[in-house]
């Protein structure tokens, strides 16, 4: 499947994939080696050029533990060659021939989601920065949004609830989040953003942004508009 996708995608495009629920919802970050490495074998690698960052999105009950936390970044591989180490170690779980060897080495990406309030403090920010692993920017009234830049990348998910913009973004939200994205790009940091820690260190990003509107019929809307934006 992760093959296909990617024979069927222009050389520019990557996917964003997110982690297994059995590591963040299951296990919950307990001795989580065998599924993180059942994960990077089952076909992950054959994205190649395609594959972007891994999103670990974690449950809202779930709680910041910072030993289980700093034991988990400090598991996940940073470039294709340990994801193919890693994946060695996988168990009879994998059904299909494991994918073990990378076309060629490449840097690999992690964002964390958190939904959960105890994660707000500078020592879950001090973890993601020492691990380079980038704290996701969700836009929902039901969980916290802060904006702490972590790692060389920045990830938003806009979820558009129902009680800030019922019809999915109007063109004011969309316009704010074109002067955000346009400021981590370009390495500064947005005027009205909520950070848990201090500034990180000014540098152009790459930004990833999806949309995930509870009225889902406007994301794809949403998306183009957004894009055009961008662009004018």
């Amino acid at each position: 499947m992760f093959a296909s996708w990617a024979r069927q995608v222009p050389a520019e495009f990557v996917f964003a994939v997110r982690g297994p629920r059995q590591i963040t919802h299951i296990l919950r970050l307990q001795n989580p080696r065998v599924a993180l490495a059942n994960f990077m074998a089952s076909g992950l690698l054959g994205l190649g050029i395609h594959l972007g960052p891994v999103l670990w999105q974690f449950p809202s009950n779930f709680r910041f533990d910072a030993s289980r936390i700093e034991a988990f970044l400090a598991m996940l591989p940073h470039d294709t060659d340990a994801a193919a180490t890693l994946a060695r170690d996988h168990d009879a779980s994998v059904r299909v021939p494991a994918v073990l060897r990378p076309e060629n080495r490449r840097i690999l990406r992690h964002a964390f989601e958190v939904r959960h309030d105890s994660f707000r403090c500078q020592d879950f920010v001090g973890l993601l920065r020492a691990y380079d692993a980038a704290l996701v920017c969700s836009d929902s009234s039901k969980w916290p949004l802060p904006m702490d830049i972590t790692s060389n990348f920045v990830y938003c998910r806009l979820h558009a609830d129902r009680t800030l913009y019922p019809a999915g973004y109007d063109n004011a939200a969309l316009d704010r989040w074109v002067r955000r994205i346009k400021d981590w790009a370009r390495g500064t940091e947005p005027a009205d953003t909520e950070r848990i820690a201090g500034k990180a260190r000014p540098r152009r990003r790459d930004v990833f942004v999806f949309f995930d509107n509870d009225r889902k019929v406007r994301a794809p809307a949403n998306a183009m508009e957004l894009v055009r934006r961008l662009r004018a």
